[in-house]
């Protein structure tokens, strides 16, 4: 009985061995063959493709601007003194007409009293020499011009005169009244400040419309025109804005450039002196028109890729015309091979590492 136990023990024992030498050695095998097979793959070109027609291509002519108010005053009280009240503040919006700002009026309120009482003074003198030269004073018609100027200056009525209009500008000049509708800017004073005639106290800016001031070099100039719709987009943001061609400068600067005047509408959001983009488009018909993407370098020369069979082949072109966006091309003259037609497909995306004659699987829209 125990022969026959070590027996079974030495036969299970055995049968252990043997399944483990199978194992290390099937997986070792399977491994170098999965290895294998992933090293010799074929690699997947996934592109998206665009089927080639001729259409219009907008022709886009870009240059940096400014903003320019059309109205723009920088405003002055024309007499001296303490500042009493103010009105608003900087970016309110305020009406032509409406009153800004004001300086103490007592001094010049006196002025003016002052000169109205000399100016009753001359005209009593003035009447009284009247009557002594034998004149009726309330007919100024029956005095000669000159008799009745020179009554005038030796009564001091007319002098009088003077005094009280000057008194009176100054007495009108101590409050600041908006020529014109738009915003405040640049006003520094604060209330009590001593004010110098002469000295900007705000600027006043109608900023409804403002002009957009650009160059175009004098090669462009033939693709300008008055009333050429352009469309200006500020640095400051990604709104975009349409305008017109307002005026054309007709002079060349020594830099070779023309100054441009464009007008746009202001929404609220836009500023006098922003720095802004400016396009100007034009429709030019006829063209082959493929998004940038589409256009590699090989051999330092310009290839699209066309898809035949599920391969890639590139043909040689030139780029004509340049937006933003798209080139218009055609197939490269100094090239017998290169061609181009309305139907072929090209490759638009994924064509940096792209070959002649790579195979590729064109990528769903999914």
């Amino acid at each position: 009985m125990n022969r026959r136990n070590e027996y079974l023990r030495k036969c299970f024992f055995l049968l252990i061995c043997i399944s483990t030498l199978i194992n290390c050695t099937k997986p070792k095998e399977d491994k170098e063959s999965l290895i294998i097979k992933k090293e010799y793959l074929p690699d997947k070109n996934e592109v998206k493709i665009l089927v080639l027609e001729k259409g219009i291509f907008k022709k886009e002519l870009v240059s940096n601007g400014r903003l320019v108010a059309l109205e723009k005053s920088e405003l002055k009280f024309k007499v001296s003194e303490k500042l009493t009240n103010i009105y608003v503040k900087n970016g309110s919006y305020v009406r032509k007409g409406q009153l800004l700002a004001s300086i103490d009026a007592i001094t010049f309120q006196q002025k003016v009293t002052k000169a109205e009482i000399d100016l009753k003074q001359a005209t009593l003198e003035f009447s009284d020499l009247q009557i002594r030269r034998g004149f009726d004073s309330g007919n100024k018609e029956d005095i000669p011009e000159k008799e009745y100027e020179m009554m005038a200056i030796k009564s001091g009525h007319k002098n009088a005169l003077h005094q009280l209009k000057n008194a009176q500008f100054d007495l009108k000049s101590t409050k600041l009244i908006a020529p014109f509708s738009g915003k405040v800017a640049n006003m520094n004073s604060k209330k009590h400040d001593l004010i110098n005639s002469g000295k900007e106290f705000l600027t006043l800016i109608n900023d409804a419309v403002f002009e957009v001031e650009f160059y175009v070099i004098e090669s462009e100039l033939k693709d300008v025109k008055v009333k050429d719709k352009v469309t200006i987009a500020p640095f400051a943001s990604n709104k975009m804005y349409m305008g017109k061609v307002f005026t054309i400068n007709p002079q060349v600067e020594k830099d070779g450039t023309i100054l441009i005047r464009a007008q746009v509408k202001n929404d609220g959001s836009l500023l006098e002196g922003m720095n802004v983009k400016v396009f100007i488009k034009k429709d030019i018909p006829n063209q082959f028109v493929v998004p940038k993407s589409a256009v590699v370098l090989r051999d330092n020369q310009e290839v699209l890729f066309t898809v035949k069979n599920g391969k890639a082949y590139w043909t040689y072109i030139l780029t004509t015309l340049e937006n933003s966006k798209n080139y218009s091309v055609i197939p490269n003259p100094d090239k017998s091979s290169a061609s181009l037609k309305p139907g072929d497909t090209i490759v638009i995306s994924n064509n940096l590492n792209l070959a002649h004659d790579s195979a590729i699987t064109v990528k769903t829209n999914n």
